[in-house]
């Protein structure tokens, strides 16, 4: 399909309410213009019962490759007034010159946004990259935070992933003649699960250009692109990540020591999180809950009704 085929971003939250048994709330795209001129996107959920928007309680970060959707589901079952953001270079929030896609980088965009948009501090979640950010952004603006959620994170871990994986598969050209080949390469990867989930998701995270190309709406697709067809400089890169990904364990945990609200880390049993990453968090950040989920690092869409459940106790 090389055009939206009459759907749009809201297509696919009736099948998904049905799937789990609740109504649909009303919906909509919010759009904040940052100083410099570039755009923080985000999704704002209502309450399904009122038909009506109230104010926001908990507000969802994603994580690195993923967009606002990702939590759809898991807001579904939530039940809550939320905001699910679009992280700098994801979904439709613009992409960022420098390419500085780090925790305190991310949380210095969205402060204003999430300031404008809300009216009391929030329960925040943040899964893997999203989950450092959170961390961050709650250690910078503790007014807007008084719970802090992260999933399938600890400081340390590559929020990217396996990278040779996602390198791999982002290898390829730039743009596609339809989301249908992007729907192809997503299962040869082992990726998407379902062919109906790997659908919506490439649907969610794509967009069809003027020239009806179809292209990722994320910045690392593109990135990883430009990598793969540059040896030296992936190699250059990896040794760059290397050393900044040192740098930022340090300050990830020392955002956690910053923080003030009370802190939960999720973990997939078969997620980025391993048990000595646990323990460390443990040590680190002994006040800290811990609570750990049969899923894989994407915990916001393998066990949406389970975390929605979890973030619910907490808001309440």
């Amino acid at each position: 399909m090389g055009d939206n085929g009459g759907m749009d971003e809201f297509s696919f939250l009736a099948a998904q309410a049905a799937e789990i048994g609740v109504a649909v709330p009303p919906v909509r795209r919010l759009n904040h213009t940052l100083a410099d001129g570039r755009v923080v996107s985000a999704l704002e959920y209502g309450d399904a019962a009122t038909g009506a928007f109230g104010a926001p309680v908990v507000t969802l970060l994603h994580g690195a490759g993923l967009n606002a959707h990702t939590w759809d589901t898991t807001i579904l079952a939530l039940g809550l007034p939320a905001l699910s953001l679009d992280l700098p270079g994801h979904g439709d929030s613009s992409w960022r010159d420098d390419a500085a896609y780090v925790g305190r980088t991310l949380a210095a965009d969205i402060a204003d946004p999430i300031t404008a948009w809300t009216d009391a501090s929030q329960v925040l979640v943040g899964q893997s990259l999203g989950g450092l950010t959170a961390a961050a952004l709650a250690a910078s603006h503790p007014e807007l935070v008084r719970a802090l959620v992260i999933v399938d994170i600890t400081p340390g871990i590559d929020p990217d992933g396996d990278a040779a994986q996602i390198g791999a598969f982002f290898a390829g050209p730039t743009d596609w003649a339809s989301r249908d080949e992007l729907v192809d390469r997503a299962l040869a990867f082992g990726l998407g699960g379902t062919r109906e989930a790997a659908t919506r998701g490439v649907f969610l995270n794509s967009r069809v250009r003027e020239d009806g190309r179809v292209e990722w709406k994320h910045h690392f697709a593109h990135l990883a692109n430009a990598l793969a067809a540059d040896p030296a400089a992936a190699g250059a890169a990896q040794q760059q990540r290397s050393a900044v990904r040192g740098a930022l364990s340090a300050s990830g945990w020392d955002d956690l020591a910053a923080v003030t609200a009370p802190i939960t880390l999720v973990r997939g049993d078969r997620g980025f999180v391993t048990t000595a990453d646990a323990d460390l968090f443990r040590d680190r950040v002994p006040d800290a809950t811990l609570v750990e989920v049969s899923s894989g690092h994407n915990v916001q869409e393998e066990q949406p009704v389970a975390l929605a459940a979890l973030v619910a106790d907490i808001a309440r």
